[in-house]
């Protein structure tokens, strides 16, 4: 038990303040995380408490349940969302449970809410931030401010209507796209379905171009992955069948949003967009 606490501390570095306080009077257990939590796996522990701080008493309840928080957690809404989620459903198995502080309730809430709301779906009643403690001594608290100032702030992946899908374009309107825009990502799509019925998504990403600030490739791939999990439903579209699909999506970062404002199928030998991404290194904008 005071091994399992260490890798806590050690993993969760910067959360938390002190492991002491709150219990929910059931009589609990020690069981493993098990596989299908895939959300609360690599998060420093590997043992939960049953009934967890959901009130979930079986194992194939909190599996049901949880998996149905995966895809939030896919998004990175907020850099705490799988702590926040993972204290609830899977908390440590110590002496007595350590709940997630009103603060990092109200963070992770005011910035994923909107992704669940782009899903049609309200912040559930069963998180409301007024359950958990509002001090920050005796709960898990978000980064302290100290930490804070080196976390790079990314622009936030917007909830929007579909773009739509232009399959006949010249490359001469497509450089022209170019030009009112910052960014193009090459995007691999394919699909399948969990063993739960519900649909995944593989994304490969490859950034043909990028001028804003000093964003880098890869957090542009994340940002575009982000954003294909955020718009489900443009996502769905994109995705028909299960045959892997390319795209190209044309876009701007502005005022900390990513829109993407065209779409491109890219199909096989389409020497267009070829062309287009080609002559681009080159193309001066009018």
């Amino acid at each position: 038990m005071f091994l399992t606490a260490k890798i806590l501390v050690y993993a969760l570095s910067g959360f938390i303040r002190v492991a002491t306080g709150f219990d929910i009077g059931l009589s609990t257990k020690c069981v493993v995380i098990p596989k299908e939590m895939g959300m609360c796996h690599k998060i420093g522990y590997s043992e939960m408490r049953l009934p967890n701080l959901m009130g979930h008493t079986s194992m194939a309840e909190v599996i049901l349940k949880s998996t149905t928080w995966q895809h939030l957690v896919h998004t990175d809404c907020h850099p705490h969302v799988r702590t926040f989620l993972c204290s609830l459903f899977a908390p440590i198995c110590l002496d007595t449970f350590i709940h997630p502080c009103r603060s990092m309730c109200v963070a992770v809430r005011d910035s994923c809410a909107p992704v669940l709301a782009c899903h049609g779906h309200p912040w559930p009643d069963s998180l409301d931030c007024d359950r958990f403690p509002a001090g920050e001594d005796m709960c898990l608290a978000s980064l302290t401010k100290e930490h804070k100032h080196l976390h790079k702030v990314l622009p936030k992946p917007a909830c929007q209507a579909c773009p739509a899908v232009d399959d006949f374009f010249t490359h001469k309107r497509v450089l022209e796209v170019f030009c009112d825009n910052n960014f193009a990502v090459k995007v691999k799509l394919s699909k399948k379905r969990t063993v739960f019925g519900d649909q995944e998504y593989n994304i490969e990403c490859q950034v043909e171009f990028i001028t804003q600030g000093l964003l880098l490739p890869y957090e542009t791939q994340s940002m575009i992955q982000q954003w294909l999990l955020i718009n489900e439903n443009c996502t769905q579209r994109m995705t028909p069948t299960h045959r892997p699909m390319v795209y190209l999506l044309v876009g701007n970062i502005e005022e900390g949003s990513v829109l993407v404002n065209q779409v491109y199928r890219w199909q096989r030998r389409d020497s267009q967009l070829n062309l287009a991404t080609q002559k681009w290194r080159y193309h001066k904008c009018l």
